[in-house]
């Protein structure tokens, strides 16, 4: 008997040294973390346990039947993060370079269906050269099987993706078809066809780096949804991020214990916004005020900054926020923007998340660049997502609320629960220099005359009162009272039960 656990122990070490001693100093050379020290950063001390530490692929080609290690180049199992449960995989690169085979999909397939039934979170931790070349068709059959999954248990169970190294080729499909992206800048990076390939087909000659780099995908292709510095720290991060998420469709927003009074009074709100209306202020402000102790977590905070998306809590629940940012084009909602949002909202819809929505926005951004690109259809999917959208929405209208921009930013009329707006609102159609240039336009070139109508359109309109006599503004409030107020509204529809029409699924304006 102690012969056969000795062999066990030995076949355990061999198969945590992955592709050996001198491919793991490789790895920690590039200032990256094996699969395993990841798992260990990721997941509470003693946690994980290990599936199919022992499967090896089954290839015969090109000399792979004399090269077998354990695990076949990814590391899969189950733990807990603050003592609520996750599956994971990590992909090793020091095992044929992190590479997919036909036996390495089947160990991601089995956590991701493990993590449907068992209705907990997926975590990936990519760094993969892609598939591999000896198996052929196989590899890519495996790839496919893991998209398949990743499409079924979208919405079902939150999934998260975190590139620590290469993502190449089809690589790139499973990150893609989850609910967040993560990077590490320096060492991680994204593409379908490499520099190599553009070079050779396109005569681009462009860097690994600037073609998929964690900059690129943050800031320019929205890809990715954040980046970090280090492994470290990304880990650090998921772990923050995972303490917002429900566990899958069914749980609702988790609750924690919270240090901050809900009826907090913030006497610095009641200034926030400026006397002039084209003065800029930090919508962030606002936010990290709202939630309980500051926390906000940014979602996509690189990409297309004049919208913010992220999450705090209320009460020790997660809500999630989308808000306006006049310091970036003034607020103004252009086609990344309502992209950006529309993807967040439809992640809180699915997760039952609470949604909080800040605005100040003075209409879509004009101009050809924006009308070519589609604007239209982008702002169409920002309107779906909120139409469609069945939990608590709050909706707080700091100052402008102009046009068609007022209408997708979860009006009354989207079914939103309670919209609160402050005294400082401007709710209309247009600003009243546009309008009265149109409503009076006689009158262009008698100066007293358009100061009277002016102000007359603004005494009408630029107030929150046209608004409240309707119905479309429930409240006007107090910004010193908005944290007091927002945890009310939502403490209020916590319950609240509302479905859609029955349909198989609508045709979201892609």
């Amino acid at each position: 008997m102690s012969d056969i656990l000795g062999q066990l122990d030995e076949r355990r070490a061999q198969a945590r040294l992955g592709g050996g001693e001198k491919r793991i100093e490789s790895q920690h050379a590039k200032g990256k973390l094996t699969a395993r020290e990841r798992l260990e950063l990721l997941l509470d001390p003693g946690s994980f346990e290990e599936f199919d530490m022992f499967v090896k692929h089954r290839s015969t080609d090109f000399g792979m039947e004399k090269n077998h290690i354990a695990g076949d180049g990814v590391v899969t199992g189950w733990g807990t993060i603050n003592g609520r449960k996750t599956f994971v995989f990590a992909q090793d690169f020091t095992v044929f370079g992190g590479s997919l085979s036909e036996t390495h999909a089947r160990k991601i397939c089995k956590v991701q269906e493990m993590a449907m039934k068992q209705g907990a979170p997926i975590i990936g931790l990519q760094d993969s050269g892609g598939a591999r070349i000896q198996e052929g068709v196989a590899a890519l059959a495996g790839y496919t099987d893991v998209f398949q999954n990743n499409i079924l248990a979208s919405g079902v169970v939150p999934q998260i993706s975190v590139i620590m190294g290469p993502s190449a080729g089809g690589a790139v499909y499973s990150p893609a078809l989850t609910d967040f992206i993560f990077m590490v800048r320096d060492s991680s990076y994204m593409f379908l066809t490499g520099p190599d390939v553009l070079k050779t087909v396109t005569n681009e000659i462009v860097t690994a780096e600037e073609l998929g780099g964690a900059k690129t995908h943050t800031t320019k292709s929205s890809v990715a949804d954040g980046a970090f510095d280090n492994d470290m720290e990304a880990l650090a991060e998921i772990r923050r991020l995972f303490d917002f998420l429900p566990l899958n469709n069914r749980e609702g927003s988790p609750e924690r214990p919270f240090f901050d009074k809900h009826d907090r009074l913030d006497e610095s709100l009641d200034t926030l916004v400026p006397d002039n209306p084209n003065i800029p202020y930090d919508m962030k402000e606002l936010v990290e005020k709202i939630g309980d102790e500051g926390d906000f977590f940014e979602i996509q905070r690189d990409f297309a900054k004049n919208m913010l998306t992220g999450f705090i809590r209320l009460e020790g629940r997660t809500v999630g926020v989308i808000g306006n940012q006049p310091m970036v084009l003034a607020g103004c909602i252009d086609s990344d923007a309502s992209r950006k949002a529309a993807r967040f909202v439809r992640f809180c819809d699915c997760f039952e998340i609470p949604i909080l929505t800040l605005v100040d926005v003075p209409g879509f951004l004009p101009g050809t660049s924006q009308e070519f690109g589609g604007v239209i259809k982008h702002g169409a999917k920002l309107l779906y997502a909120y139409g469609e959208a069945t939990v608590p929405k709050v909706t707080v209208i700091t100052r402008k609320a102009y046009g068609g921009a007022y209408c997708v930013m979860a009006p009354k009329h989207l079914r939103g629960d309670i919209n609160y707006a402050w005294p400082t609102a401007q709710i209309a159609v247009m600003g009243a220099k546009g309008a009265v240039e149109i409503l009076h336009r006689k009158d262009l070139g008698d100066a007293d005359k358009i100061a009277e109508h002016t102000a007359d359109y603004e005494e009408k309109f630029l107030s929150p009162f046209r608004a409240a006599e309707r119905g479309y503004i429930d409240e006007v409030i107090q910004p010193r009272s908005t944290r007091k107020r927002v945890a009310r509204a939502f403490a209020l529809t916590r319950d609240k039960q509302l479905s859609n029409p029955w349909k198989k699924h609508g045709n979201l304006p892609l």
